[in-house]
């Protein structure tokens, strides 16, 4: 997968300092291209990516605290963006955040550089840490909140914990995409996953949806 596939970058302007948006998208892009020649995560430098960006080193550190930090960006940038929940309801939403970490299994499958990099992400402990604190946890949290209000709302029963909940949900997909390379993640199957679920955890006196 080539970032070259992501909507243009801004123009940058002929005279003056060039836009913050494009000194970043250069930088990412920079990574992404060594990246793609096959230079490990590991050997990555921040000399060795300001050299392939055409910036100083101190244009990277003024952006990122790291390298850490920066590869986190650059496989954010990768993945499908996380969703705007459309908030009509807790079934919609939980919908909304497992179609999110589908699309992200199908890309990961099309995407032979996006497949390797993960693989090069989990077997370096900072790296992780950082993709695991900035990217998986807050989504995780969200679920989390998604289902309290679901909660609050009785859409969900109440003596229900909400924490196993989460990895309940999750779990299939989870499953699917990194255990099962094999199995298919068809359109609607977040739908299936969440309503299947939901039959069992509505609480008693509320009507099917």
């Amino acid at each position: 997968m080539s970032l070259a596939d992501s909507p243009a970058a801004p123009e940058v302007p002929v005279r003056g300092r060039p836009r913050s948006e494009a000194v970043e998208r250069a930088i990412v892009e920079g990574v992404m291209k060594l990246l793609e020649e096959g230079v490990p995560l590991a050997e990555l430098s921040i000399e060795r990516i300001a050299r392939t960006a055409g910036v100083g080193k101190a244009t990277i550190y003024r952006r990122w605290s790291g390298k850490e930090a920066l590869f986190v960006d650059v496989i954010r940038t990768a993945e499908p963006p996380d969703p705007l929940l459309p908030g009509t309801s807790m079934r919609d939403d939980l919908v909304a955040l497992l179609e999110q970490l589908r699309r992200r299994g199908l890309m990961t499958r099309s995407s032979v550089l996006l497949h390797n990099v993960y693989a090069q992400m989990k077997s370096s402990p900072k790296i992780w840490a950082a993709y695991h604190g900035t990217v998986v946890e807050p989504r995780r949290r969200l679920q989390v909140e998604v289902l309290r209000r679901g909660q609050a709302g009785g859409e969900l029963r109440a003596d229900v914990d909400v924490e196993l909940l989460s990895d309940l949900f999750v779990g299939p997909m989870l499953l699917r995409t990194v255990m099962r390379p094999d199995a298919d993640l068809p359109e609607g199957l977040s739908e299936q996953i969440v309503d299947a679920l939901l039959e069992g955890l509505r609480p008693v006196s509320s009507p099917a949806a």
